[in-house]
């Protein structure tokens, strides 16, 4: 399948789905707390790359498996979201791996 981690156009970067794996293990962390951490891990480090930051989010997709697991990730997301306060949408779905808890898809643009 064809794919790109992120792609910037302009002032817009689209980052890809990320899921909660630590890449330098390659290993799943058990906990929804634990894998949206890593999913902010990851999209900081390739917002930063392409030249964005965190502030310049401003558009986010949750993909969870269970709205159980809400409340389990909501700490993580104000640790890394904090003031920024990007549109949001948040959908309880089916992932590609059953170990999988959590997607998280961001849009950043600096204008």
């Amino acid at each position: 399948m064809s794919y790109s981690r992120a792609v910037v156009q302009g002032g817009w970067c689209f980052v890809s789905g990320v899921t909660g794996y630590d890449y330098q293990s390659m290993k799943m962390p058990k906990t929804v707390d634990a894998q949206t951490r890593n999913c902010f891990k990851t999209i900081k480090k390739v917002l930063n790359e392409a030249g964005f930051e965190m502030k310049d989010i401003v558009r986010v997709q949750y993909m969870v498996v269970s709205a159980g697991l809400v409340k389990d990730l909501a700490p993580a997301l104000s640790d890394f979201l904090g003031d920024i306060r990007p549109a949001a949408t948040m959908i309880i779905a089916g992932l590609i791996k059953p170990e999988m808890l959590v997607e998280i898809e961001v849009t950043a643009f600096v204008g």
